[in-house]
This record gives structure tokens, sequence and C-alpha cells, in this order.
């Protein structure tokens, strides 16, 4: 059995049980754990000199044992491979986490501010159901390609190995990787190697999104919108994002009690959305891993 037939696997079992509520209610999940280890290195080697240095050996160390605990999984055949990267992808859980906001502004606008925050680090206390909608539905089309299509990429070309390297080096982007006092010499290699690894991802993920919607046409418009975000990465779904469910995307928001402007992607698009937008993005979603899991079955069929 080929890896890519095992990420096909994998992805129809993600799909299909997302993650069991009953299992991490009694066991670590394994992105907690490897939380763990990474708040343990803040807390112990983020201090004094040397913390960009430190940093950098936090990363080689977690490339390290991604791959070889990756390497003793693949041991245990296929059947451990498939579980293993099915409780590593998210597209169920994602569109569980994005549907949870739609059918809360569906019932008031605080419950949905109230759902929203908890998959976006911005401002939520006082968003418009527009700005909530539109949180979600750029957190649908990041986390695409964050959660599902560079794990999948990573598996296909490096197997567990690869997929376990990705999830740590993303992990410990999303806890240090900031421009902060306290992360910026810290969480400098961790970011930058985030980025490197997410770079063909987040494109190949515009594209799935931009082929399954449509709207390939607006390629050169997407490619635009996508070099206006503050990420190198995270603009490309999004912006096809945008242009797939026809709404207007990022715009004015607040971290930290500061509002802040962003320029609009797509700004020809829909402002004035709510719920049935958020169900738009979710559908998209759908169609974009559908492509995908279709690409992936070729590839592993003509490679038996």
């Amino acid at each position: 059995m080929n890896t890519a037939l095992i990420l096909t696997a994998a992805l129809l079992l993600d799909a299909a049980l997302g993650e069991p509520e009953w299992l991490w209610r009694r066991l670590p999940h394994p992105a907690v754990l490897t939380g763990r280890l990474i708040g343990w290195c803040d807390r112990t080697l983020n201090r004094g000199s040397l913390r960009k240095a430190k940093g950098c050996a936090l990363v080689l160390g977690l490339v390290l044992l991604g791959a070889a605990v990756g390497t003793i999984l693949s041991l245990f055949g296929p059947i451990v491979e498939i579980v293993v990267a099915a409780i590593l992808l998210a597209q169920r859980s994602l569109v569980q986490h994005v549907r949870a906001v739609a059918a809360g502004l569906r019932l008031s606008l605080a419950q949905g501010r109230r759902s929203v925050s908890m998959i976006v680090s911005r401002d939520t206390t006082q968003m418009s159901e527009p700005a909530v909608a539109r949180a979600a539905i750029e957190s649908a089309a990041e986390n695409l390609s964050d959660g599902v299509i560079a794990p999948a990429l990573w598996f296909l070309i490096g197997g567990l190995p690869g997929l376990l390297i990705y999830k740590a080096i993303n992990t410990a982007d999303s806890m240090i990787g900031y421009r902060t006092p306290r992360h910026e010499q810290f969480g400098w290699a961790a970011a930058r190697l985030d980025d490197l690894l997410n770079w063909l991802p987040a494109r190949l993920t515009g594209v799935l999104i931009a082929l399954s919607g449509g709207v390939m046409r607006d390629w050169p418009a997407i490619v635009h919108d996508a070099g206006l975000h503050r990420s190198p990465n995270a603009g490309w779904p999004e912006a096809a994002m945008a242009r797939a469910i026809k709404v207007a995307l990022s715009g004015p928001r607040a971290y930290d009690g500061v509002m802040q402007e962003f320029a609009w992607v797509n700004p020809a698009g829909a402002r004035s959305i709510g719920p049935n937008a958020i169900d738009a993005a979710i559908a998209s979603l759908w169609r974009a891993w559908a492509l995908m899991l279709g690409g992936v079955l070729l590839f592993g069929l003509f490679h038996l």
C-alpha cells in the first residue's frame, strides 16, 4: 500500500470521524503533548542571552523528534500510519468549529461572537455580524491550508516523519512565532521554518479553492490580493475563498484593543454578510477537500 493510498484512507477516516471526544478526554492529543514540550522549553530556555540560538536549537530538536517518532510508528505498518495521519488531519473538526459560528449567529450576535472567539485571536467583543462572519471565513480558509492541505502534502512527500515534523513546527509557530518582545528572538526559527513549510501548501490550497469554486479565471486578482496580506502564506487561501464565495474579506479589525487597518481582499465582494456566507465557505472547504482527495487517489492508483 503506497503513501498516497494510505493518505486517501486517512483523509476519509478523518472526514468520517473527526476528533473522537471520548478518546481525547482519556488520553492527551499528540498536539497537546507537543504543546506541553514547547511550553516547557519556552519557560526554561527563553531567558537570558542567546535566545535566537536557543530557539534554533528547539526547532532542530523538534525536527529530529518528529522524524524519529514518525519513523518508529511507520514500522508498525499501514494501519497505524492511517490512524496517526487521520488524527493529525483536521477537515471534519475545522468544519465543525466554523459551522458552530454560523449556528451561533443564527441564535444571537453574542453567541456568534463567543463561537468565533474559539477560533480567532482578534478581539471579538465588539464585532458586528459581518465581522464575525468574515473572521470565521478567514479562519476556515487559512486552517484548510494549515490543518488539512499542508499536513496531507507533507505526509505525501515524507510519510509520517514529514507529517510529524510539519505538525511540530506549526504548533511551535502558533505558540512562540510572534513578533513580541518575549518571542521575537526565541520564536524566530519556528516562524521562519513554518513560513517555508507552508509556502507550497498555501498556494496549492488557493488553487484547490479556486478550481473547485470555478473562479480560476480570477487567478491574477487572487495573486494580487494575496500579496496584500500581512502573512506570506495565509493570503492565498483567503483571497481564493473570497472570490469563490463572492465576499470581501480582511479589512479593519482589532487586536488587543487597538483597531488595525488591513487591506480588503476582493473589495468588490459582499460586505454585509452573515451565517449564509459561512455556510458557503463550508461548502467550499468540502469541494477543495474532495478535489484534493481525488488527486491523491489517482496518484496512488497510478503508482501501484
